[in-house]
């Protein structure tokens, strides 16, 4: 099964710093059919205005990952971490027993993310933050973890979750091939950029592709792409 979920139709909210779209209810949006897929949790789209960002707050229990689309995002924590986390590239908060956090757009024009939140193998642990560049010619034409809690995913950035987050770039009329481990596995796909033919399922831009049932996917790209993909294990 691979399901269109289109981004006109996703929730979402304008907070003047902030416009956001969301794949799974969260904050004001709730949808009973879309809480979850698998143990990937939350799913927002979000655009931040220049020199604004999310002040201080708190997260436990949770790994979550920011994909940064455009800009650059700033980070800092009550564990004493800082850095900045460039288009292309990762950072991941293991929020484990608590941990507060601010998310900033210092640059001079938005900053657009994928914020991807994805539930535990188990709760509690030493929180903990990291990001690195990752080489964007090593996705060309395929798909690389760059977050990971699965075996022989040691370039990834370590998630405690039985999950990848996984990036690949696609030239117009080339395919990328993704083999899950087994058909049971959760896939959840985002073009962050151009259009792509998964299987036969036209995704656009934006849309979601909630994907379950399939041991292979065949990305092709309608125009030049850029996409952002999921692999979690069922909800325990």
């Amino acid at each position: 099964m691979i399901e269109r979920r289109p981004y006109e139709k996703l929730g979402g909210d304008h907070h003047g710093w902030l416009d956001t779209k969301h794949h799974f209810s969260f904050a004001h949006y709730h949808d009973p059919a879309r809480v979850h897929w698998g143990a990937l949790r939350v799913w927002n789209d979000d655009t931040i205005a220049a020199a604004s960002g999310f002040p201080p707050h708190p997260h436990a229990d949770m790994e979550i990952i920011t994909y940064v689309r455009e800009g650059a995002i700033s980070h800092e924590d009550s564990l004493g971490n800082q850095g900045r986390t460039v288009a292309g590239d990762v950072q991941v908060m293991s929020a484990g027993t608590g941990i507060r956090h601010a998310e900033y757009n210092q640059e001079d024009v938005a900053t657009r993310i994928f914020q991807i939140w994805i539930l535990p193998d188990a709760r509690g642990g030493q929180p903990s933050w990291g990001t690195r560049p990752f080489p964007k010619d090593d996705r060309s034409g395929r798909f690389v973890a760059l977050a990971s809690g699965l075996p022989g995913d040691e370039e990834a950035l370590r998630i405690r979750a039985s999950a990848r987050v996984l990036g690949a770039t696609i030239k117009a009329g080339e395919t990328a091939v993704y083999r899950f481990a087994e058909a049971e596995r959760y896939g959840y796909l985002v073009p962050a950029k151009g259009s792509v033919k998964i299987n036969e399922v036209l995704i656009g831009a934006g849309d979601g592709a909630a994907i379950h049932g399939e041991t292979e996917i065949r990305v092709t790209a309608i125009e030049d792409a850029e996409v952002v993909m999921v692999d979690a294990a069922e909800l325990a």
